[in-house]
């Protein structure tokens, strides 16, 4: 098949990809790849280029310009062979409440042409913890137990992609671990893009976060690395015993270090090379002098504040 993919070729590739609507550009050169069995968490502020992203992905509309692949396949020229391994969840997931989940999921595998339906309905029932409820009708479920099933019927065609537009939105507490525990355990099996606004949700689920603001890609690193290269530089937090003027001075003079100032009676904030970790020569020297080490760690800007700061100004992190 000409679109096959090959071996360590991204599961999804995204270049240059734009958008118009009329006179607006709703994306600029967007490009990101996403490797096969990675977790991408997908932020944006509202009006950002999300949606309209996950529609090119998906096959719901062409690009103005530029190119997207979903698993070595084309996603205008083989929209076709993309929409057979990709599985979406809406926001709003498109559920018949006056049908059973049983009949329902047989439903949405027969217009996916799954030849053994019983199995697969079976198996994403399990994947999903609904099989208690297969005879109940879906208008009689919970906010929970209906996100359930739409994440099953994204499923269960058995896509190497699964594309999710806010699958915790409206979920209590318990509703939200479990739906979070499911999404961890599809990476490896599955490529997951997850768009979402709750931020702690990328930040326990995601193992790589793609910021876009404005029509264009803002930022893209892991959660952690992500507040450094904000920063500009690694931040570490040294508290001991003894506090004396000397310390900042002595603590500047460790290869890689940048700054160091004291915050508060024994508490001294350091910054050193980006890329760089330094506390092994910092607790040495700390032992050294007898300063009496109490604590040290690094420090990191929160998601919500490497967010803010990246969709409140035109910095780029590259």
């Amino acid at each position: 098949m000409p679109g096959a993919m090959t071996n360590g070729t991204p599961t999804i590739q995204v270049q240059n990809l734009a958008k118009w609507y009329g006179d607006f550009e709703a994306l600029r050169q967007v490009s990101f790849d996403v490797q096969k069995g990675e977790i991408l968490g997908f932020l944006g502020p509202n009006g950002a280029g999300k949606t309209t992203t996950m529609r090119i992905l998906t096959g719901y509309m062409p690009p103005s310009s530029g190119a997207a692949r979903v698993a070595g396949y084309d996603v205008f020229d083989e929209s076709i062979e993309v929409r057979k391994r990709i599985g979406y969840l809406p926001e709003t997931v498109p559920l018949y409440t006056e049908m059973s989940v049983w009949d329902y999921l047989d439903f949405v595998a027969r217009l996916r042409g799954v030849s053994d339906r019983d199995a697969a309905i079976d198996r994403v029932m399990e994947m999903t913890s609904i099989g208690e409820r297969a005879d109940t009708l879906i208008g009689k479920l919970s906010k929970g137990f209906r996100q359930r099933v739409g994440i099953a019927q994204a499923l269960v065609h058995s896509p190497k992609v699964l594309i999710m537009d806010e699958p915790t939105i409206g979920l209590d507490p318990k509703q939200i671990i479990d739906i979070r525990n499911l999404i961890k355990s599809l990476a490896g099996d599955h490529t997951v893009i997850l768009s979402t606004h709750i931020l702690p949700e990328v930040s326990q689920t995601c193992s790589r976060v793609l910021i876009i603001n404005d029509g264009k890609i803002v930022a893209e690193d892991t959660p952690e690395r992500l507040s450094a290269r904000v920063r500009g530089a690694e931040h570490i937090h040294l508290q001991v015993v003894k506090s004396a003027p000397e310390i900042a001075s002595e603590l500047e003079k460790v290869q890689g270090v940048l700054s160091a100032q004291a915050r508060a009676d024994g508490v001294y904030e350091i910054e050193t090379n980006l890329g760089t970790d330094r506390r092994a020569e910092i607790a040495a020297l700390a032992v050294q002098r007898g300063w009496g080490l109490l604590e040290l760690r690094p420090v990191s800007l929160s998601l919500e504040e490497v967010f803010l700061k990246l969709t409140t100004s035109e910095e780029v992190v590259q």
